[in-house]
């Protein structure tokens, strides 16, 4: 599962071109969308996104209105992921926009999903299961970059969702990470809160393992809440500071 994997997520048919805006300009704000790069053509966007290319079209005139992205014409022409200023990067940032009753009622969702997941999984992951996951916890702790690091956390979450053996659990999972992608992904410039999170990966695979699901579900819960308790401080941290003035 990869980040365009989540940014691109069906979000329905009768969803509303804000909707789509949103979660393309929080996808480009929070960087998991970069500078420069492409997005796919209306068409492909219009059945990855599950919504008509009416409503693909209204979204993305919307986000170069924005300023997010920009149109080129010719033979390798179309839609740009446009640099985002830094003033614009704080002040639209998907923390920033989020209200903290907001992010607590996220986090309780995503619990109850996960938490769910894990106690399935317990039950029902096989060998390969647990090779399979124990693999991408461990790419998970050698990832570097933030964004990588993000993008290998939704994996493992993914793949925990997908051991429950649960179409409807991946599923509600894969729609979770489309808010929870671009969010987390600021926590994770910050080593310690990496470190913090892998230690709690290799405890739940360790549950998983043993078949217990009782602690598997406990300590699923307890890692998401000790996420969304992470981005509670920083949204915090970030209401209170702004960046730095721009060089003229």
């Amino acid at each position: 599962m990869t980040a365009h994997a989540i940014v691109y997520a069906p979000i329905g048919q009768g969803t509303r071109s804000e909707q789509v805006v949103e979660r393309l300009s929080n996808a480009i704000v929070a960087g998991l969308l970069h500078p420069d790069e492409q997005l796919p053509n209306e068409n492909e966007l219009s059945r990855l996104m599950g919504v008509s290319p009416v409503t693909v079209r209204e979204a993305l005139n919307t986000l170069r209105a924005r300023q997010l992205i920009d149109t080129r014409r010719g033979r390798n022409g179309g839609s740009f992921v446009c640099p985002v200023p830094a003033q614009m990067m704080h002040d639209r940032h998907p923390l920033r926009l989020a209200t903290p009753g907001d992010l607590a009622d996220l986090g309780e969702l995503h619990c109850a999903v996960i938490g769910h997941s894990a106690k399935l999984a317990a039950q029902r992951s096989t060998a390969d299961d647990h090779r399979r996951l124990a693999q991408e916890i461990d790419q998970f702790e050698a990832a570097e970059a933030a964004q990588a690091r993000a993008q290998a956390d939704m994996r493992c979450l993914l793949l925990l969702a997908t051991h429950a053996q649960s179409a409807r659990l991946a599923n509600q999972e894969l729609e979770i990470q489309a808010e929870w992608a671009p969010l987390v992904a600021a926590l994770y410039p910050h080593g310690s809160v990496h470190a913090e999170m892998v230690a709690a990966y290799r405890r739940l695979q360790a549950a998983l393992q043993a078949g217990d699901d009782l602690a598997g579900s406990a300590l699923a819960l307890d890692m998401i809440s000790t996420q969304t308790d992470h981005l509670l401080e920083h949204k915090l941290r970030l209401d209170a500071t702004a960046p730095p003035p721009q060089q003229t």
